[in-house]
């Protein structure tokens, strides 16, 4: 605090956004995806692009859905049920087979396998052919469990990354006295400066959107990361803790009364269920537990985007007797409903696609600023190196392994992007373990631009990975028309427009990014120098005129060299 307070909070500011500003990049840039997770999984399995062309009632598709399962697990723990929406129209099938029984010895996993399935809704027949895909799915669930290591370590990884950020944006706002005067600035071909100006315009144009994000993502995990409230108020016993927290859940303790009874009609459930929550709302999931058992329940859960809050509310009837057994949601505590507020402002499906498109843009703009944010200290320690190397000294270690770093995740990551929807069109559709081997692309082609990254962190390779990724995202559409029948001159009077507005977002980010590897290979221009002035004021050609030893002590009266 030697230096004053806002010289303290601009290091603070510095530090705490460059030790994990590329685990942030990462996550904003897969968290921004996110938000269109349905559309890209939908992208992702053309063989469902005709399934969205006949619109079915939701009874309808609740019976139809039921009907495939006893087919496909009449004996299964439970049954889910997700319906189709405006952004996901086929009905997602998850249930899981009774549990084998184990050898002597063996530990019981801890992980529940399930079995799951897309049904298109006007045939009531599952769309087998669909391609094996993790889609947006696998997007969502990088930008906080990462990959390749236990998800419990990821997610203190990403809070502990997000806890910097907050700190990072707090500081900066602190740092930045003219803030929102530095936003209409911008200063271009002037080194850090321009850096800087767009670090500030990307940094105040969502600023309340970064700060409402970074909270809301630290609130989504808060039992994890802060577990002493509930385990003081509840001494531990967390059964009780999670049966009141989460009471649309309770119910999935019941057991089996191991009688065989037949299930109730679903479609008198949902007339029910929707009546109670008004005539504007859907049903969004059906959960069945011990279907065909007398202890048979069937839970229906609202669907999302009726309110902000990420908590829906539901209601719990008899399998076998249709009987309304309890209702949760309807009234809520204080704390849960801010909880649940929270938690649907992160994730955003509250949102009409205005809505959730300028929640992209903002999120673009959050990569724009991490971005901006570490190239602008490597453009500033570089500065400081001028003097070694005209000295014939080198670059730092240091600034040179953050040079490697960031053409590795700036540049690198959208390769990476790319790749995965190409491998999606291209890898064939009876491959073993395919959804993996789309994901072990992504993570292969950001290796690779890594490694070069790192090996050769100069000015020629930000060109050759922003040429890169600008051509893969470019050519996703041309990809697209050339492996299926869902080009964009067919889902634009279809009426597809989460196939054609992904084609249309591609290629305006492969755009981007080859504007940016032009403005790259761009030379430099050479510095003009400044025009002398004479004595009057008018200027002087300097090649007309040198500069002699009268004009420099007129321009230096204290005889200093010019």
């Amino acid at each position: 605090m030697k230096e004053g307070f806002r010289q303290s909070m601009a290091w603070l500011h510095t530090w705490s956004g460059l030790l994990v500003g590329w685990v942030l990049f990462l996550v904003f840039c897969a968290g921004t995806g996110a938000y269109f997770k349905d559309e890209i999984t939908f992208w992702m399995k053309p063989e469902l692009h005709r399934s969205a062309a006949t619109p079915v009632t939701q009874e309808q598709t609740a019976e139809r859905s039921v009907a495939f399962l006893q087919q496909r697990g009449p004996d299964a723990v439970r049954w889910f049920i997700g319906l189709p929406t405006q952004r996901e129209p086929t009905a997602r099938l998850f249930w899981n087979p009774p549990p084998k029984p184990l050898p002597p010895g063996a530990e019981k996993p801890r992980r529940q396998r399930f079995e799951s399935a897309n049904l298109d809704p006007a045939t009531g027949q599952a769309t087998g052919e669909a391609r094996a895909t993790r889609g947006g799915e696998f997007i969502y669930r990088l930008h906080f469990d990462l990959h390749y290591m236990p998800a419990l370590w990821a997610r203190w990884i990403i809070g502990f990354c997000a806890m910097c950020m907050l700190v990072a944006i707090l500081s900066g706002i602190v740092t930045h006295k003219r803030i929102f005067q530095d936003f209409f600035t911008f200063r271009p071909k002037k080194g850090p400066r321009s850096w800087l100006d767009a670090h500030n315009a990307t940094a105040v144009l969502a600023l309340p959107y970064h700060l409402m994000i970074t909270y809301t993502g630290l609130v989504t995990l808060m039992f994890m990361y802060m577990p002493w409230g509930p385990q003081a108020a509840y001494r531990g016993d967390t059964k009780t803790f999670n049966a009141e927290m989460f009471p649309a859940d309770a119910t999935r303790g019941d057991k089996p009364a191991g009688r065989a009874a037949p299930l109730v009609p679903m479609a008198p459930l949902l007339a029910q269920a929707r009546s109670h929550w008004g005539p504007d709302a859907q049903v969004g999931r059906i959960v069945v537990m011990h279907p065909n058992d007398a202890n048979a329940t069937v839970t229906i859960s609202r669907q999302e985007g009726h309110d902000l809050s990420f908590e829906q509310p539901s209601m719990v009837f008899s399998g076998t007797t249709g009987a309304l057994l309890s209702t949760h949601g309807d009234r809520i505590g204080p704390a849960a409903e801010t909880r649940g507020v929270l938690y649907g402002l992160h994730v955003g499906r509250f949102s009409s696609p205005l809505m959730r498109g300028l929640f992209f843009l903002s999120g673009l703009a959050g990569c724009a600023m991490v971005a901006t944010g570490l190239l602008l200290w490597a453009v500033k320690e570089r500065q400081k190196c001028a003097k070694a190397l005209k000295q014939g000294g080198r670059v730092g270690f240091g600034v040179r392994l953050v040079d490697g770093l960031n053409v590795a995740a700036i540049a690198g990551l959208p390769i990476a992007f790319a790749s995965y929807f190409w491998g999606n069109r291209l890898l064939p559709t009876g491959l073993a373990d395919r959804a993996q081997m789309e994901i072990h692309l992504f993570f292969a082609a950001w290796a690779m631009a890594a490694v070069a990254g790192l090996a050769w962190p100069s000015r020629r390779m930000w060109q050759i990975q922003l040429a890169a990724g600008g051509a893969l995202f470019a050519g996703v559409p041309m990809l697209n028309a050339l492996t299926t029948h869902s080009h964009l001159f067919m889902a634009i009077p279809a009426g597809l427009w989460s196939v054609a507005g992904f084609d249309l977002v591609c290629l305006a980010l492969g755009l981007a990014l080859l504007a940016a590897a032009w403005t790259v290979a761009r030379p430099r221009p050479a510095a003009r120098p400044k025009p002398v002035r004479a004595l009057s004021g008018a200027p002087v050609d300097p090649s007309a005129h040198p500069p002699g030893p009268s004009s420099a002590t007129a321009r230096n009266p204290a005889g200093a060299a010019p």
